[in-house]
């Protein structure tokens, strides 16, 4: 996600469904904005992402095969200011099942010109 193959402005808007979840944070602002230079002036951008502030290793999968990845949960204020701050304006928020320890959170943010 921080080398995207498509040139700039070229896709119309991108669903991002627990996509970031393995990236780290110090990673996170670069992929947004390598979303913010593929996607259109205007074009949608929705974020689904586990609410938390810690990662876990994670080293079973679905179904038991082995696997190595860290989990990283993350806030939804810094992932709204880490959208800010590569060119998208937050239009809408909602967590899920806020009151469960699997909390999740939609951001839905749209592409805005560099001022």
């Amino acid at each position: 996600m921080t080398e995207l193959d498509f040139p700039a402005a070229s896709m119309a808007g991108m669903l991002v469904w627990q996509s970031l979840i393995h990236v780290p944070d110090d990673e996170v602002p670069a992929v947004l904005r390598h979303f913010h230079q593929v996607l259109r002036p205007g074009g949608p951008l929705q974020l689904l992402f586990h609410v938390g502030t810690e990662s876990q290793l994670k080293t079973q999968g679905y179904g038991g095969h082995p696997m190595n990845v860290h989990v990283h949960r993350r806030q939804p204020d810094l992932m709204t200011t880490w959208l800010r701050d590569a060119g998208f304006k937050v239009e809408a928020h909602m967590l899920l099942a806020p009151e469960e320890k699997a909390s999740q959170a939609i951001l839905f943010a749209r592409h805005q010109p560099y001022q």
